[in-house]
């Protein structure tokens, strides 16, 4: 990193706004994956023309830059490779508008998830999209990597959920794509901007759909001797007609884990357990509840369980949703993946995972989306033991063979990133990679948003490969 980019950078936002010490720049190396890279600036943009003037400056030392949310994705999408600028967005976090009769929202790229559910629940309003990382990820990252979450096998990813962006392209120009009129004229670009993971460019404004608060909810969970028991009741529940508001499943180890953190009563002598949430109606509600108890018992399910109140519910998810860190009583490290396969083969795929896992020598944990095959088995290792972060890539590597061997993808969730950017071959042919990799020239034909991600970039940057060599921590 040149003096003379970092006193336009200063010059441009103001030398407060940059930084580059060794730390920052240490902890801006990587996102929540087990990937780390080399940051040349930190950029903290307070305004869409702060973004603007970043993106100039970056453009005229021919610098690539990289936009950076809260730091929780899982595929190295936010990872700066080769001393890029990292554009930080988490002081652009306003909510800037909010219309409660149109049910939509303005808010800024670094408005936390679960923060604008806070601020619209006084009208009885919620942001769908529900991640695990909900408390702590921002809405920007979420449209990057066009994030789910347990709640979005019935509403639908971040995608179903944005109307509009307003984004900074690498030529400095701020345009916006889509609009609040639910089908505007002319391509969906916004469509193809969220999921992009932030190499079409940065976006600085975002208008989300906001969703009514159900009138009734029911959550239930039930357990069982055999993980093919479980999945052979989400398969019936999905052919019995109904999508409920979420469908979840966790195995024994990952049941062991959360008990000994929440102390919720969970099942920890089950192979596994169904987190089933209903919403709607009363009478609907009502139900489907007794469908599900028919089916699960009709499939082997031990005990059904029925939340009796919000605070037992709350509970329930405060398990699910904290999974990951529970894991830290089992081994300090885990590299999770985001697979997704049809629901009739998540059995077969599990027992792929448990019999890669063995092989390794490493303990594996399943806790998922179970309504959408959307797998996340956890390997959870100790880096520090020798030669176990080769036994994890090669278990990582076949998880992700097995799932699309079986008409599975790649990723659910939580994007390509660099995770899995030489595995797209497996699913696409050159000439599906090329037409992918002619939209991202469409929008960033300078190749300097976030290269290296997903796909090779552009001429010009490189080879890709040189840079990603040693990442893997």
């Amino acid at each position: 990193m040149t003096s003379g980019l970092l006193d336009a950078l200063r010059s441009a936002i103001g030398p407060d706004s940059v930084r580059d010490n060794a730390t920052e720049l240490m902890l801006a190396g990587h996102d929540a994956s087990n990937l780390v890279g080399q940051a040349g600036a930190i950029c903290y943009p307070s305004t869409a023309d702060d973004v603007r003037r970043i993106v100039d400056v970056c453009r005229a030392h021919d610098v690539a830059f990289v936009a950076r949310g809260a730091g929780t994705g899982l595929a190295g999408g936010a990872t700066p490779i080769g001393g890029a600028v990292v554009v930080c967005t988490t002081k652009m976090n306003r909510i800037l508008d909010v219309d409660h009769v149109a049910r939509l929202a303005w808010v800024e790229p670094g408005v936390l998830n679960l923060d604008l559910t806070r601020h619209v629940s006084r009208w009885g309003l919620h942001f769908a999209p529900d991640p695990s990382s909900q408390q702590s990820c921002s809405i920007g990252g979420n449209v990057a990597n066009n994030s789910g979450g347990p709640h979005c096998l019935a509403e639908g990813v971040t995608s179903a959920h944005v109307l509009a962006c307003d984004v900074v392209l690498s030529d400095g120009s701020l345009v916006r794509l889509g609009g609040e009129e639910p089908e505007p004229d002319g391509l969906d670009l916004r469509g193809a901007f969220v999921g992009s993971e932030g190499m079409f460019g940065i976006t600085t404004a975002i208008c989300v759909r906001l969703t009514p608060d159900p009138t009734d909810v029911r959550t239930m969970l039930l357990d069982f001797d055999t993980v093919r028991a479980g999945t052979d009741t989400v398969s019936a529940i999905i052919a019995a007609g109904m999508v409920p508001a979420a469908l979840e499943m966790m195995d024994r180890l990952c049941l062991q884990a959360v008990e000994a953190y929440i102390h919720a009563g969970l099942p920890t002598d089950a192979a596994a357990a169904l987190l089933v949430e209903i919403a709607g109606a009363p009478a609907a509600v009502a139900t489907d509840a007794e469908t599900v108890e028919r089916i699960g018992r009709e499939h082997g399910a031990r005990t059904v369980r029925v939340a009796r109140d919000e605070a037992e519910r709350a509970l329930l998810w405060k398990g699910r949703k904290n999974a990951f860190g529970a894991i830290a009583r089992i081994k300090p490290n885990y590299y999770l993946h985001d697979t997704v396969v049809p629901r009739r083969h998540l059995s077969d795929v599990l027992d792929h995972v448990y019999r890669i896992a063995a092989e390794q020598d490493l303990l594996v944990l399943n806790v998922f989306h179970a309504g959408d095959g959307n797998l996340h088995p956890l390997l959870v290792f100790d880096k520090r033991e020798p030669g176990v972060l080769e036994r994890v890539h090669r278990a990582g590597a076949a998880i992700v063979e097995v799932s699309v061997a079986h008409g599975g993808v790649l990723s659910g969730e939580h994007g390509i990133g660099l995770e899995k950017r030489d595995y797209m071959p497996l699913l696409f042919s050159d000439l599906d990679l090329e037409a992918q990799g002619w939209m991202r020239s469409a929008f960033d034909p300078l190749g300097l948003a976030n290269p290296f991600k997903v796909l090779p970039s552009p001429s010009g940057c490189g080879d890709a490969h040189a840079h990603v060599e040693g990442l893997w921590v």
